[in-house]
């Protein structure tokens, strides 16, 4: 490949980049074609509290009863609590932050698009609650064993009535419909689809399988089970061996049973307060499985000492805010799906130590601990502040930060394009690649676990960079004069430019992406957001400015330039020709 149709390919790229770009950032919906502008549409830029209105929480975090150490972890702990709270109610983005106001901890709590402020702070409610649950069960009436008995005869004959029906030649489909107590398959007229042999219970299976059962036959007789009694239909076999396949429909009669007696969880009395602590243990020397280790006070102790003497071999449920902290499947009910959600008691346990093993991993394990510790540290909030915003005013802000935001960019423009003229044209056409490249990201973080959430003041921070990128572009165009006045050719110029201005756009770049670090690390709400959007903005107008404005002029500015160049660049003239 040849040095000119790899300059040409790199500037198709640039030129593909953008219409990607821009795309994405085009406000409206594309109807056609229908699959592009439903992904599209799924893309949104997440707009802050300031901009679309909603709640604003200022909470005072008690930590009197915490251990100085511990602050940091009770915080975070608190703070991951208070985002499940927030997350399980719908809110979109939420800001969920602490912070330090003199010697009191806040919780700061921002939630864009909610109105209700008091179901805002019904949402929040106090500090988060560990609690231990026991299992009870409770006796239900049984039924007299002769109303039983008589009941399945009454089925019993029900289900022989039917299957001579079904012999006769009746529609087993209707049949299926009317009389089946199998809710899986009634509406399917009885229809089990394709199955392999192991799949039902073993009398069916049994009949099922039965090689002397053909193909759209009723079998002649009543299969019993567990469930009650199946009136069977085979209607076609496929493959062979271990590969066999029936398929098959049914009809079933339920068997009338005992019930079953009721299992409830209920509070044992021991709670988050009672735990002094939880950490990650071994379960012996070298390298073995990760266990949690527990330590009650002396109340606690107590307490678990009695329940763990009245449920051996019994669980014992950990909940926080009525939730299983070991939630494994994520339906937040407290079943066998979510081993260990409930830790078996192998004994009776004193002391007030106690151990939790499952075949953890690291992570898992810590991220147990780290939940048992969220409700054991007493960690109590009270609202000092809140605050409503109107959507209205958000809007109104929005529509003129926007303006002023197109304003500026367009007079930039047109200074450049005054001022360069054809290299102000292309440094204007890498400002346009530049904007619809920063709202493309801004729209694509919202469908990605980075999400970026757009403020005044992060607009502020957008703008602000649209000046540092056309800033690069005139360090490196006067040094391209600069060079056109000692002779070079304009292709050389160019290339010398780039080289000469690039320590000043890099040194002056970085430092301003070393105090936007410095802002996201220390600062809170809008500050970080204009720390974030600046950052983002220099690193995207660096590219712009140096990689994309060298490639299009690298591909455009051929022999025609070299007649020009006073006309390329303003003031720009060859100091041999002026002598």
């Amino acid at each position: 490949m040849t040095v000119r149709r790899k300059i040409w390919l790199k500037f198709s790229l640039v030129v593909v980049l953008f219409l990607i770009t821009a795309l994405i950032a085009y406000p409206k919906p594309i109807p056609k074609p229908a699959w592009l502008g439903n992904t599209l549409a799924k893309l949104k830029i997440n707009l802050g509290l300031d901009l679309q209105g909603g709640i604003h929480l200022i909470y005072k975090v008690d930590t009197s009863g915490v251990d100085s150490a511990k602050v940091p972890d009770a915080l975070s702990g608190l703070q991951d609590v208070i985002e499940r709270r927030v997350n399980a109610f719908g809110v979109a983005e939420p800001l969920i932050e602490t912070s330090k106001s003199g010697s009191e901890q806040r919780l700061i709590v921002e939630l864009a698009g909610v109105r209700d402020i008091e179901a805002a702070k019904a949402m929040i409610k106090e500090t988060p609650f560990l609690e231990f649950k026991e299992q009870q069960t409770s006796a239900t009436e049984q039924i007299p064993q002769d109303q039983l008995d008589k009941a399945n005869a009454v089925a019993k004959a029900k289900a022989d009535d039917i299957l001579k029906r079904a012999l006769a030649g009746e529609d087993f489909s209707m049949l299926a419909k009317d009389n089946s107590e199998d809710s899986g398959s009634k509406s399917n007229g009885g229809d089990l689809g394709f199955t392999k042999k192991g799949e039902f219970v073993p009398e069916f299976d049994q009949v099922l399988f039965d090689v002397n059962f053909k193909d759209g036959t009723v079998y002649p007789q009543l299969v019993e089970s567990q469930f009650g009694w199946h009136i069977i239909k085979k209607i076609e076999a496929r493959g062979d061996g271990d590969n066999l396949e029936i398929h098959s429909a049914h009809i079933l009669i339920a068997k009338k049973v005992q019930p079953e007696a009721q299992i409830t969880w209920v509070s044992t009395g021991l709670t988050g307060k009672n735990l002094k602590s939880a950490q990650v243990d071994f379960q012996g020397q070298g390298l073995s499985e990760p266990k949690v280790a527990l330590q009650f006070d002396s109340e606690g102790a107590q307490l678990f000492t009695d329940i763990t003497k009245r449920n051996i071999g019994k669980p014992l449920a950990i909940l926080l805010d009525n939730l299983p902290i070991t939630d494994t499947n994520g339906d937040g009910v407290i079943d066998n799906l979510d081993p260990p959600y409930a830790p078996i008691i192998q004994g009776e346990i004193s002391g007030g130590k106690a151990e939790i093993t499952g075949h953890y991993t690291m992570e898992e394990a810590n991220n147990l601990v780290k939940r048992l510790n969220e409700g054991a540290l007493p960690m109590p909030i009270t609202l000092i502040g809140q605050q409503s915003v109107e959507a209205s005013l958000g809007q109104i802000s929005l529509n003129q930060s926007l303006k002023a935001g197109l304003i500026g960019i367009i007079l930039v423009m047109i200074f450049m394009m005054i001022y360069y003229r054809f290299l102000g044209i292309v440094a204007s056409i890498a400002l346009i690649v530049y904007s619809s490249l920063m709202v493309a990201i801004f729209k694509i973080s919202s469908v990605s676990p980075w999400s970026i959430t757009l403020t005044l003041a992060g607009i502020a921070g957008f703008i602000l960079s649209v000046g540092m990128a056309v800033d690069a572009n005139i360090l490196i165009f006067e040094r391209t004069k600069e060079e056109i006045r000692k002779g070079r050719s304009m292709r050389s110029a160019i290339d010398e430019g780039h080289h000469r201005a690039w320590p000043s756009i890099r040194d002056s770049n970085i430092s301003t992406i070393i105090t936007s670090l410095i802002l996201i690390w220390f600062g809170t709400g809008f500050v970080k957001g204009f720390a974030i959007t600046l950052l983002l903005g220099v690193l995207v107008s660096m590219f712009t400015a140096i990689i994309l404005v060298r490639i299009i002029l690298t591909a455009l500015i051929g022999e025609w330039a070299e007649h020009k160049k006073s006309w390329i660049i303003a003031g720009a003239k060859n100091e041999e020709s002026t002598e």
